[in-house]
């Protein structure tokens, strides 16, 4: 019988992710306009995308490490990668970047909705991957369980996750649309995308610390911190009104 589930799928949608993901920022730009200039635009781009690929490689491989092993030369191999990784390593990377530059207003409402997209695209790919990718569900009975090639029958967290991100992305669009303080859609995206991790790799089947995965652990030091960023930042225009 042949199977719909192919590892080689995976990096398929992960380029179109990657394709759909810009191209909807591009034509967010477009029609939104952008306060910061195109040199300083890539500037955080530029960043944005390498501070994804360390802190996605970097969280991935602690993530395997209690199955796996650590070992310096797994830094260069296929595989190891998280998507909460990455979008935490990317916002700290473009905070140091805007630092260094001298940007001082927030730039990621611009990103918020082709993040949603870029990731729903990239699910897919994981749903199709099958078993190896390690994204799938825990044992389940309810009708909607899909067996991924070794006879259990599992969640579907893949394409939970894309249904969750396609209803993000609308909600989002919407918000853009409305005025808002700056860096509020983005935040809210990072926060909405770091709590659904947080509750739904309760049905997945990774090694726990403490009673959670090391995903989930990453989720709830990234919450904490933009829960503090913002009383900070709410401090901070208080004392501008104040005076």
């Amino acid at each position: 019988m042949l199977s719909i589930f192919h590892p080689g799928l995976h990096p398929l949608f992960e380029a179109l992710g990657y394709t759909g993901g810009f191209a909807v920022y591009r034509w967010s730009r477009a029609r939104q306009g952008d306060a910061l200039s195109d040199e300083r635009r890539w500037i955080v781009i530029a960043a944005a995308a390498i501070g994804a690929l360390v802190g996605s490689r970097l969280l991935g491989l602690v993530e395997q490490a209690p199955q796996m092993g650590f070992h310096w030369n797994d830094v260069l191999r296929a595989g190891g990668k998280t998507i909460v990784g990455g979008l935490l390593g990317g916002w700290i990377a473009v905070e140091i970047a805007k630092g260094i530059a001298g940007v001082k207003s927030r730039t990621g409402d611009l990103f918020a909705v082709p993040l949603c997209v870029g990731i729903a695209i990239g699910r897919i790919g994981c749903f199709f991957a099958g078993i190896a990718d390690d994204t799938y569900g825990t044992a389940t009975s309810l009708p909607w369980g899909v067996n991924f090639g070794d006879g259990i029958r599992r969640h579907p967290t893949q394409l939970y996750e894309f249904c969750f991100l396609a209803l993000l992305a609308w909600v989002l669009w919407r918000w853009n649309r409305r005025p808002h303080v700056e860096g509020q859609v983005f935040r809210g995206f990072l926060a909405a995308y770091l709590g659904w991790r947080l509750l739904i790799d309760f049905i997945k089947p990774q090694p726990l610390v403490a009673g959670m995965n090391l995903i989930q652990w990453a989720c709830v030091a990234g919450l904490i911190v933009l829960v503090l960023s913002e009383g900070m930042r709410t401090r901070e225009v208080r004392s501008v009104y104040a005076n």
